[in-house]
């Protein structure tokens, strides 16, 4: 990432702590705002949805004033998906725009208030296909059921003993709350850094604000926006998921108290859908239903990749991919963080350290091994007189507007401009930018960063005359502008402070002043969480319209739907055991908020980490969807190489990842087809397991290939949560653990070990791996079976997609992809494996070959006989062979660990086509 200001964060954490003032969060403020609002009228439209009118019952000045009518809308939009809108009745409010969220719009205001006031109230539920809407008319409040289980998901209506208020609807004040049971567990309203897992914890603050704060802050608002959150609830013994999105772009509190939640936002509309469910994959698929499909990604972004704030000239760079060959450890992408630019300012080279000659030469070379390279742009541009970008911009009009002049903010270069991407000509001018700078630098993808947007100084500022700012001397982040604090505006000093920074500051602090305006009179205040947002779509289309190729975007700041155009890394981490483990939670959320492509900083952005801590870290990022080592310009070098011990544990882990390329491949496609995580909770496949609902230190690669990491100094041991079922290890798969009920297992994990371990019934593609994706992709296939252990009976599938990574999309049927679904069974005795592809062309054309099967925990005497490929037998003396060798597996109950044995058989030397359907079948000996 760029060298965010996250000396900038320790500044003014050490200033909080001067001043005594912490993060904590405040508690929920239980006095009564408003008296809520009574339904006065409600009516059917044309469409099937519900409107109604709002009327307040009696107004105060807390906050502000009351709006007087709102407008009610409810719709179930799809089979399982509801809407609530509520909005001013008599005038148009901030909402995301349409055209940059696509979705339905609500019916028309002044339509609205003419009808609603000649129609009584007739009924108090609004029935769809998988949702009851109910309410109360005086005082409003409503509920959402579920009619396959009737769980109440959503119940604003007040209760006396609990500190809810009614429904407040002020101009800069919205207020809702929600009852909850007590055995609910909440995931997502993100990003924030959770001390305590991935589940939501009781009065820990969630405010939602993007804010360049450094993730090294707990519990307080980061790069992103994600007001979503996912309920999961086992009743009777059957998990139900749901999710609920507040579609609002404004700076809100989020309060959890275990049994209720409480929603304050200081603008916009209350925008509520609700996903049914019921399983948390079906969540996810109808809640990127609506925001935006995970954008697909290119083959080459799930190899591993290496960054560095400080690669001060092209040589240095060439030694790294260099050693990296010389280590041994795969490596697809090179990345420049902003060393290669002319004084920080993007688009540019810096002649010097970097000559475009020789940094095309080296392009050439790298390209031509199947490697790429991705630099950095920042959205602040450099006010240059005699510099083009800037020339440009402002001929173009493009920047964000400060009482009619562009605001003036500070970064790397110093004094900045901010585009604004909510202009079209904007989004056009940013796309020329790009196009002019591929030209100079044939780059493979860009990362847009300090797009929160990130700013060094605070309120108005001017350039200091006769003062050079920056100074060079002095850290870059310091602040040099002659800046004053602005807080004449309602906008700039909200009446409710939300709890932005930990510290409830000024929300324009270390950002674009909450007063600016943008495109059409839009203010920051209501658009500042859209920043990053705007930024990736208005990247996507540029990089999109260079060659017509898949583009590769790596993101800072996100909003609900910014995973449909770029993938994401979670900041400013810190080289620590507990970053560590952060990490993974944050991961996880991700996964959920429809980013499935995510990573955290490799051993940590700063400071130096240990040789043991890298060594871990790289076991487990190695297995993070998104995979790259970057490291700050003040911490020392830490590539894989950089330690021999640290080399061996890449070597170990990355060359596992390496062979696993085609599965993660494929998860990334079923990401794009249903919003699938790559990475998941354990919970996503055993919502039954209650035991796992809260674990943070596992996780799941799809549904079946689990990563249990060390994540603590000094261990050479893991305890690990084995769900019900057996599960082989893809390290050396004659090691098994079995359990009826679940277990927490110890494991042996010594200083280069990592365990992975792959569950039953699963089928498995693998390929031989290597030093870059484009070699790897092209050896043969292996396919890992795997049935429970000791099993007479049984089935198991698996899949795989392969497709032409370059084309813009990401589907079935286009001519260049292929899709072969796989499948085995065992039964008295009788295994077979067999294919069915769909599109074999793409993959017969690339002459894709399956070259062995392995399947593990059959039962019987392991004689193996009678094997037979498309109904031919295999004769003796071919090239194809199979062993049977005995396979150890503990089988985990009360107590201690029985080991058992059941059967491991191997097929090599096959040459089946992967884009051509195949049966292979053998006989087992039975037990004697």
């Amino acid at each position: 990432m760029l060298p965010c200001p996250c000396f900038s964060s320790l500044i003014l954490v050490l200033l909080l702590c001067i001043s005594g003032v912490t993060s904590s969060s405040s508690t929920v403020n239980i006095t009564k705002i408003g008296l809520g609002y009574r339904l006065i009228s409600i009516e059917e439209t044309p469409d099937g949805g519900l409107l109604g009118l709002l009327q307040v019952k009696k107004k105060n000045n807390i906050y502000g004033p009351d709006i007087p009518n709102l407008q009610l809308f409810v719709k179930h939009e799809t089979e399982n998906r509801l809407r609530v809108h509520i909005t001013d009745a008599d005038k148009e409010r901030w909402e995301v725009p349409y055209d940059l969220l696509p979705r339905e719009q609500p019916p028309a205001l002044k339509k609205t208030i003419a009808r609603s006031r000649k129609n009584p109230i007739t009924a108090s539920e609004y029935s769809g296909s998988d949702f009851i809407f109910s309410y109360n008319t005086d005082p409003f409040s409503f509920a959402v059921k579920r009619k396959s289980d009737g769980q109440v998901l959503f119940d604003s209506s007040s209760d006396p003993s609990d500190p809810h208020n009614d429904l407040v609807f002020k101009d800069q004040y919205l207020e809702i709350s929600t009852k909850l049971p007590k055995d609910a567990s909440l995931y997502g309203l993100g990003e924030n850094t959770q001390p305590h897992g991935i589940k939501l914890h009781p009065n820990d603050p969630y405010t939602l604000y993007t804010l360049d704060i450094s993730a090294i802050n707990l519990n307080t608002d980061l790069y992103g926006s994600h007001p979503v959150y996912m309920d999961l609830r086992n009743v009777g013994g059957q998990p139900f998921a749901h999710a609920v999105l507040l579609l609002n772009s404004n700076g809100m509190d989020v309060f959890y108290t275990g049994n209720s939640l409480t929603y304050k936002v200081i603008g916009g509309v209350l925008d509520f859908y609700f996903f049914a469910g019921p399983s948390p994959l079906s969540v996810v698929d109808q809640y990127t239903a609506l925001i935006g499909r995970p954008a697909p990604m290119p083959y080459w972004s799930f190899g591993f990749h290496q960054c560095r704030w400080g690669y001060h000239n092209l040589s240095v760079v060439e030694d790294v991919v260099e050693s990296y060959k010389k280590a041994q450890i795969p490596l697809d992408v090179i990345w420049n963080d902003d060393d290669h630019m002319d004084g920080h300012k993007d688009f540019t080279l810096n002649s010097k350290n970097y000559p475009r000659p020789k940094l095309l030469a080296f392009l050439d070379k790298i390209h031509s091994m199947g490697m790429k390279y991705i630099v950095i742009i920042d959205p602040g541009i450099a006010v240059n007189s005699s510099y083009g970008v800037y020339q440009r911009g402002i001929a173009d009009d493009v920047f964000i507007k400060y009482e009619g002049e562009p605001f003036l903010a500070q970064v790397w270069p110093g004094a900045v401009n901010f585009p604004d991407f909510l202009n079209p000509k904007t989004v056009s001018w940013w796309g020329d930018e790009i196009r002019r700078f591929h030209e100079l630098v044939p780059v493979n993808g860009l990362w847009i960063d300090m797009n929160e947007a990130s700013n060094f100084c605070s309120g108005k500022c001017k350039i200091p005359e006769g003062k050079i700012c920056p100074s060079g001397t002095g850290p870059g982040w310091v602040c040099c502008l002659e800046c004053k604090n602005i807080t004449k505006t309602r906008w700039d000093d909200p009446p409710y402070k939300i709890n932005a920074s930990g510290i409830q500051s000024p929300i324009g602090y270390k950002t674009i002043a909450t007063s600016a305006v943008h495109y059409n009179g839009v203010l920051e205040y209501d658009a500042h969480s859209l920043y990053g947002f705007s930024q990736s779509i208005a990247t996507h289309k540029a990089l999109q319209g260079l060659e017509g190729k898949r583009p590769f975007i790596l993101s800072r700041s996100t909003y609900v739907g910014s995973g449909k155009y770029a993938a994401h890394w979670t900041g400013d981490n810190q080289g620590t055991w507990n970053d560590l483990k952060y990490s993974i939670s944050t991961m996880l959320n991700f996964g959920i908020f429809g980013v499935p492509m995510v990573g955290s900083d490799i051993c940590g952005f700063y400071p130096q980490p240990t040789e043991e801590l890298c060594n871990r870290w790289i076991e487990v990022g190695a297995f993070y969807p998104f995979s790259r080592d970057h490291a700050n310009y003040y911490s020392p070098r830490q590539e894989l190489y950089q330690w021999e011990s640290v080399a061996e544990s890449a070597r170990n882990a990355l060359g596992m990842r390496y062979k696993l390329l085609p599965y993660l491949y494929t998860l990334s496609y079923e990401a794009h087809i249903s919003g699938a995580p790559i990475a998941r909770p354990l919970f996503f496949s055993f919502p039954n397991y209650t035991e796992c609902y809260g674990l943070s230190t596992q996780f799941l690669l799809g549904s079946s290939l689990m990563v249990s990491p060390v994540l603590e100094q000094g261990k050479s041991e893991v305890k690990a949560l084995f769900p019900p079922g057996t599960w082989y290890s893809v390290f050396d798969m004659t090691q098994g653990i079995a359990s009826k009920e679940g277990k927490q297992v110890t494991l042996d994990a010594p200083l280069h070990v990592v365990n992975v371990h792959l569950y039953q019934n699963t089928i498995l593609p693998m390929q031989r791996g290597g030093m870059i994706s484009k070699d790897a992709r092209m050896t043969p296939f292996s396919l890992i079976v795997t049935f429970p252990a000791g099993a007479s009976e049984g089935q198991a599938t698996g899949n795989v997609f392969l497709d032409d990574d370059e084309l813009p999309e990401m589907k079935l049927g286009n001519g260049y992809s292929t899709h072969v679904d796989f499948y085995a069974t065992v039964s008295q005795g009788s295994v077979k494996v067999w294919s069915e592809v769909q599109e074999g062309k793409f993959a017969l054309d690339k002459g894709w070959k399956i070259e062995k099967v392995t399947v593990l925990g059959l039962g019987g005497n392991g004689v193996v006989s009678s094997l037979e490929i498309d109904g031919h037998a295999v004769a003796g003396g071919s090239d194809i062979e199979f062993s049977s060798s005995e396979q150890q597996y503990k089988e985990e109950q009360e107590g201690n660990g029985d080991s058992k044995t059941s059967v491991m058989v191997e097929v090599n030397g096959l040459e089946l086509m992967v884009g051509k359907n195949f049966v292979m079948t053998w006989k087992m000996g039975v037990q004697a």
